[in-house]
């Protein structure tokens, strides 16, 4: 990185600067962190048992809950040990390693967004060539392209977030190290970078958003189409999950990353809670309990896990009595 780095740490102020709350926010948050990583590595191990659930749409969904693992676990394990400590301190290379991984995540997880409404666009609009155009060599193409364009787009974010000056203060108001607090430190001139910046969140945010936008105009054109009520529910229901995750995720990207750096204030930071703490909780609980084959697959895997332990406990059974006798 270029620029004078004269101030080689960084402190982070954190969620909050008021002792008596910082032992209860981190049993909250802690407890948030659990949720998140048990529910996502869940949906990943159920798609992976369940054969009814290898299709394109699961395949989509088993790197979005391992996205929201890695988003989460670039910022909670950092926050979470800043509420119990005193020494606040992040290198300047920690910093810019944690910005570089959660940009790259980030990015990821609005692409991915895209091509799942893409796949239900085909499923509803092309049912016939659906297995075609969805291919699972598109399928691993498209995802494989997705993290490739997430990487370079996270480098480029990095540069223009470290590549200036610090030689001033060195306090980054937030519990992680984010685009506008560390902007706020530079001394050298940021409008260049902020330019950057803004185009390709414009790319990334925006461009998957048209996607997305683009893709359920069709879908819901088909679906008026259709005589059927029973067959438009169906299709509504087969959406809803994914347009909760998109609403959650973008509405708090748009809000964070589609101002102005004047602009932000204080709430700022609740709304960082929702999208890198809050969302990837919600996300496995949103895809689960609202998806009637998620369901059914949990209830098979249930019941072939019970069956299986039963079997064993039947077998032990009879080998202690036949040792017995």
């Amino acid at each position: 990185m270029g620029g004078n780095h004269t101030q080689i740490e960084f402190i982070l102020l954190g969620i909050t600067d008021r002792p008596c709350a910082q032992t209860p926010l981190f049993v909250f948050f802690l407890l948030i962190y659990i949720v998140t990583l048990v529910g996502n590595v869940g949906i990943i191990i159920l798609v992976r048992v369940s054969p009814s659930l290898h299709t394109p749409m699961y395949f989509f969904l088993t790197h979005f809950a391992f996205i929201d693992i890695c988003y989460s676990t670039v910022i909670s394990p950092r926050m979470l040990a800043d509420l119990l400590s005193e020494d606040k301190t992040i290198s300047f290379t920690e910093c810019m390693m944690q910005f570089h991984t959660f940009a790259f995540f980030s990015t990821i997880e609005c692409h991915l967004l895209a091509m799942m409404a893409y796949d239900r666009h085909v499923a509803i609009c092309h049912p016939l060539l659906y297995v075609t155009i969805i291919s699972s060599r598109v399928c691993w193409q498209m995802v494989a392209s997705s993290y490739l364009f997430a990487f370079f787009s996270a480098i480029i974010y990095t540069w223009c977030v470290f590549g200036g000056s610090f030689c001033g203060p060195n306090r980054i108001d937030h519990f992680f190290c984010d685009e506008v607090p560390v902007l706020k430190l530079m001394c050298s001139d940021t409008h260049s970078s902020e330019v950057v910046i803004f185009a390709f969140i414009t790319i990334n945010v925006v461009g998957t958003s048209v996607v997305i936008l683009l893709s359920y105009i069709s879908i819901l054109c088909t679906v008026l189409r259709m005589y059927s009520s029973r067959s438009r529910a169906r299709a509504f229901h087969t959406c809803a999950s994914h347009l909760m995750a998109v609403a959650s995720f973008f509405g708090t990207k748009f809000f964070m990353y589609l101002q102005p750096p004047s602009s932000h204030r204080s709430l700022d930071k609740v709304v960082s809670i929702i999208y890198t703490v809050v969302t990837p909780m919600l996300n496995p609980f949103i895809y689960s309990l609202r998806n009637k084959e998620v369901k059914g697959a949990l209830v098979k895997c249930r019941s072939r896990f019970f069956n299986h332990w039963q079997r064993k406990k039947v077998l032990s059974s009879s080998a202690c009595t036949a040792h017995v006798n």
